[in-house]
């Protein structure tokens, strides 16, 4: 039991409205927990998918380069994408916590 005073012990429809509003709390967090699972779960059931329509992507490229005698321009953009990825993530791992780029 609680050491309350009398005058400050909470009543009953105060510790009920306490109750419902922190199991409210509980409910909803479980349920963001359970939406952000689905999603994260969705995205990597998908991605060996996405991987296959890549690699046939840049097939069909790299044979309507050859056809056309132009040069396959998708991968030239992806590798300079790819390239400013990585420096962009080192730049991030090696600056000191809290400090502007």
């Amino acid at each position: 039991m609680r050491p309350y005073l009398i005058t400050a012990k909470p009543g009953r429809l105060n510790r009920a409205i306490r109750w419902a509003a922190r199991w409210a709390l509980k409910t909803l967090a479980l349920l963001v927990m359970i939406v952000l699972g689905a999603f994260v779960l969705s995205v990597r059931c998908t991605r060996p998918i996405t991987n296959y329509c890549a690699t046939r992507a840049a097939w069909l490229e790299l044979w309507a380069a050859s056809v056309t005698g132009i040069g396959p321009v998708g991968a030239a953009v992806g590798s300079g994408l790819t390239d400013e990825f990585i420096r962009e993530f080192h730049r991030a791992r090696t600056a000191p916590a809290g400090s502007p780029r």
